[in-house]
């Protein structure tokens, strides 16, 4: 009688699939390579911020995907890439194993290659420049932020994810890579000849700036929010103040972010109370991230931005304005508020999938559209060894709003 019932059961479930176009495949039935695409799906359908999935049954985007005959694991991720491709979202990615490995070098140690951080326009798809890297061959092309890199070698950029296109700037030391680069400033376009070299990822760089008749003033730039940075500019801060410090210019220029979590704590460095970021999910629930009592200084603090100042940059010059710990000078920042985490693959493969947005303590949601500094000073291209030099007209507008702080503050 039981196994009758059984076989009514699935004889009344079978047809009903059908009707509803479900040809759901039980998971004990799948292939490896369906295995691994229903993988990357549920990762995505438990993680990802839009809860729509910009508008798609995600549902029936895996009915669809699983069907395919996928005969290789190439083939496998290419019908992972067509899938996440319809969330119209360039930051959530597949990471083919290698590029897996080379992102999460890029957090710490060395690079090879031009020393470019780029991303996808979300208006129109086109490969944008967030900065160059201090010291790097682009930065000594003279690529700037918001740049547009056309072609790769001759190979239009429009046909390659991120990770596609910077593994063809990466390669070995000393060969040459072309990139054809469209000017944000003037809209000329040209061939730049680059060779590949070794980048050293050193986050900080810290320096006493003396004048006359003027309190000394601690000048920090942080160039990547990677995993030692957090230890480097605390060493910075503690060793510029024992040297006579009295106020403090930290220059996020060009620096692209990195890590979330650095952010958070280099903000604690200078915050003792209050807000740092919230966190917003898919469900629209705030998370967040408030000061610890840590900070090492309370010194006048004046901050540096630009268009190439992205992501925890931002989430630090956020927190430091609202909180009124720092007047910000310069540009409005790059606005790019989303967050993203990395899932790991069972095939050594990752995914790097959006999975909540930031706003800043005063609920300001920056993505797009950056952050406006107290003081805007536009500048020209400078070469690295200009930065903080009387030819740095931010600097030197910088340096007036904190020196007029630190009287400020002493005669108070």
């Amino acid at each position: 009688m039981h196994r009758r019932v059984v076989q009514i059961a699935l004889a009344i479930a079978l047809p009903m699939m059908m009707v509803w176009g479900l040809w759901h495949v039980p998971a004990w039935a799948l292939t490896e390579e369906q295995k691994i695409l229903s993988e990357s799906w549920r990762i995505v359908n438990r993680a990802y911020l839009d809860e729509t999935f910009n508008g798609q049954n995600w549902w029936f985007v895996r009915e669809q995907a699983i069907r395919k005959p996928l005969k290789s694991r190439e083939e496998t991720y290419e019908a992972i890439e067509e899938m996440l491709a319809g969330l119209d979202d360039p930051f959530t990615r597949l990471l083919k194993p290698e590029q897996y490995r080379s992102l999460q070098v890029s957090t710490s140690g060395e690079l090879t290659g031009v020393g470019l951080q780029i991303a996808k326009d979300p208006d129109n798809g086109e490969l944008m420049v967030v900065t160059p890297l201090d010291g790097s061959p682009a930065d000594a092309a003279g690529i700037q932020p918001r740049d547009r890199i056309l072609k790769i070698d001759g190979f239009p950029t429009p046909d390659l994810t991120l990770d596609e296109a910077a593994a063809r700037m990466r390669g070995t030391v000393g060969t040459p890579v072309v990139l054809t680069v469209k000017s944000a400033e003037s809209d000329i376009i040209e061939d730049l000849k680059l060779l590949r070299d070794r980048i050293t990822l050193n986050p900080v760089f810290a320096q006493l700036q003396t004048f006359p008749d003027r309190p000394p003033v601690g000048y920090i730039r942080l160039r990547q929010f990677s995993a030692n940075a957090t230890a480097e500019v605390a060493h910075a801060i503690v060793s510029l103040q024992n040297e006579g410090a009295t106020a403090f210019l930290l220059d996020l220029r060009n620096n692209p972010g990195g890590l979330l979590q650095a952010g958070v704590e280099i903000a604690r460095l200078w915050i003792d109370e209050g807000a740092i970021v919230y966190t917003v999910n898919r469900q629209g629930i705030l998370g967040g991230f408030d000061a610890t009592g840590s900070a090492l200084t309370d010194a006048p603090l004046v901050v540096l931005v630009n268009g190439g100042s992205a992501s925890a940059s931002e989430i630090l010059a956020g927190a430091l304005q609202d909180n009124g710990r720092a007047l910000l000078v310069g540009e409005k920042t790059f606005g790019k508020g989303l967050i993203q985490s990395l899932f790991d693959l069972s095939d050594g493969a990752g995914l790097a999938v959006t999975v909540a947005k930031y706003e800043t303590p005063n609920h300001t949601d920056i993505n797009k559209h950056g952050i406006v500094p107290d003081r805007v000073v536009s500048a020209d291209h400078l070469l690295r060894s200009q930065l903080g030099t009387d030819a740095d007209l931010q600097y030197q507008a910088a340096i007036d709003v904190l020196l007029s702080q630190t009287v400020l503050a002493e005669a108070g």
